[in-house]
């Protein structure tokens, strides 16, 4: 397999000449014209390889090997998908699938069901959250070696098929069976909206799928008649996905005739040109938006729109810094590649792409751990502004292209309370392994009432949780040092609680609880309340340090 790698690598430049100058050329003009000559060396040179090469070569097999490298040396987001991935990576952004209706995680060997999709084929069987997969049909799904990959290949599949899952609930001696019949699952692009303040409501985007436009405002309408009068949307770690959806959200914020984005490349039909029309249903409403270096592509869209346009403050830490358009062309064998045809622009004119140079993927990868490394995550001071591509929000604000989108209010990543203790809990996931021990009983202590409120009122003291966790963490071989416990006591408690919260609730109860001690969302909170806007606020240089360390 090496040899055939080396192989692959080296014949890059024919393939890659072979199959778009030659192949795509015969396709369109074979009928019309024999080969050039060049194209007939190429031809040449492939029939060799698999007539008289020292081993016998699957050709299929040595070109698929090479596309993701011939695509990858191009720009670092041009891809090659390959068919078994095809339905998985479309399924993510496609707004639904077909499966059972659970999520899930793998704690200790085991898959535990975290959430129940409402009306799913799960919850009309009767599977619940806290119970554990044991098997799906005859497939074991216990053991070190079981993946999240293998799970969803597993309860996925064509929409109307059965696959016959074998639970283990808690406080019940025998297995319970269950046929699940596959149906439409929708994939939630924003998973949480919620009330901060009696005024202020908080929704988080994790991903542009199809749907994610409609599922933004439908959000926004139900926080609006709850008595919200100001938004904080946020952005971090979304990746992006689809362009047009971060258009259709910043629409809803802007007055008419305000440029959201436009995009440049070779041929005309990549270039677009997208301006507000002006229908936008919450246009005099504060907004702020969440961003960190996880926010990419069409997050950044929409951030650079908002502040390009002075229509928001912009809070966090720098963004991805991603400025390619993809199109996605399915092939003959049901494989795909994803190419880039385009730049894209925030309306100052900016192009927010960082720097990359062909052929160097893995430095480019490495960018989020160089920033790590410099300090850029805890002091503004650190990020390295391009001071020669200033550009000019629609106020005269200066703005900077060149690498991701700065906010106009740096927050740091906020460390206290990361001391060896914690780093040594965290990276066991005992935190999360407690949580789904002490889970059960609090499910079971609910009842009918399952709000964050119950909960909140049946959950212990904080001493007491933490208390119980230490002891539980010493069965798990981490000794109890309380000078450093006590350093990370609120960092601890917070994450116990959202923790718990998360496997007895969902999701949503796990954000809003971590979210009470986000520094970056009560900063949000406050600009909002004091009336601040990105007309009078400047952008912020803090050079709040880390802290709380005793590596």
């Amino acid at each position: 397999m090496k040899n055939k790698r080396n192989l692959a690598v080296i014949l890059l430049p024919l393939i890659l000449a072979f199959g778009m100058g030659c192949g795509i050329f015969i396709g369109r003009y074979i009928t019309t014209r024999s080969l050039s000559p060049k194209e007939e060396k190429l031809k040449m040179v492939l029939g060799l390889i698999q007539s008289d090469y020292v081993d016998k070569l699957d050709m299929d097999s040595l070109i698929e090997t090479a596309f993701p490298d011939l695509l990858s040396s191009l720009d670092p987001h041009s891809a090659y998908i390959p068919a078994s991935d095809l339905q998985t990576v479309n399924d993510d952004l496609s707004g639904s699938f077909s499966g059972v209706g659970v999520s899930f995680q793998i704690i200790n060997d085991t898959v535990q069901v975290i959430e129940v999709i409402p009306g799913g084929p799960a919850e009309k069987v009767g599977i619940l959250p806290g119970d554990r997969i044991i098997r799906a049909d005859t497939t074991q799904m216990t053991g070190k070696d079981i993946t999240s990959q293998d799970v969803f290949k597993t309860l996925r599949g064509e929409k109307g098929t059965t696959v016959v899952l074998t639970i283990k609930r808690f406080g019940q001696k025998k297995e319970v069976i269950y046929d699940v019949v596959r149906n439409d699952i929708p994939v939630n692009s924003v998973d949480v909206s919620y009330m901060l303040t009696d005024d202020t409501g908080y929704v988080k985007v994790t991903k542009f799928s199809r749907n994610t436009y409609m599922e933004f405002f439908n959000a926004l309408n139900d926080l609006r008649q709850q008595g919200a009068t100001s938004f904080v949307v946020d952005l971090r770690g979304n990746s992006g996905g689809f362009m047009d959806q971060a258009i259709y959200m910043a629409n809803e914020f802007l007055p008419a005739g305000r440029l959201i984005v436009y995009t440049q490349g070779r041929k005309m039909e990549n270039e677009y040109m997208a301006m507000s029309d002006g229908r936008g249903n919450f246009q005099d409403y504060p907004v702020v938006v969440l961003t960190n270096e996880s926010s990419a592509s069409a997050s950044e869209i929409f951030a650079g729109a908002i502040q390009d346009n002075d229509r928001g403050l912009i809070i966090g830490r720098r963004t991805f810094g991603k400025g390619l358009v993809q199109n996605q062309t399915e092939l003959p064998d049901s494989s795909a590649v994803r190419l880039t045809v385009a730049r894209y622009y925030t309306p100052s004119g900016r192009s927010i792409q960082k720097e990359y140079k062909r052929g160097e993927t893995d430095k480019y990868e490495m960018d989020i751990v160089d920033r790590y490394s410099h300090g850029e995550f805890y002091n503004a001071d650190s990020i390295k502004l391009d001071k020669e591509k200033i550009f000019h929000t629609v106020n005269g604000r200066e703005v900077y292209g060149g690498g991701g989108i700065m906010p106009d209010i740096f927050v740091p990543e906020d460390t206290t309370g990361f001391t060896s203790y914690y780093i040594s809990v965290a990276n066991q996931g005992l935190i999360q392994k407690y949580a789904i021990s002490v889970a059960d009983g609090y499910r079971e202590e609910l009842g009918a009432d399952r709000t964050l409120a119950n909960l909140n009122r049946i959950l212990p003291s904080d001493q007491t949780l933490l208390e119980n966790f230490v002891a539980f963490a010493v069965t798990k071989g981490v000794p109890a040092r309380w000078y450093y416990i006590n350093r990370s006591r609120n960092l601890l408690i917070s994450q116990l609680r959202a923790m718990i919260a998360r496997d007895v609730l969902g999701y949503p109860a796990f954000i809003e609880l971590l979210n009470e001690d986000d520094n970056a969302v009560n900063r949000a909170v406050d600009e909002l309340r004091n009336g601040n806007s990105p007309v009078n606020i400047e952008v912020s240089q803090s050079s709040q340090e880390i802290n709380g360390s005793d590596s």
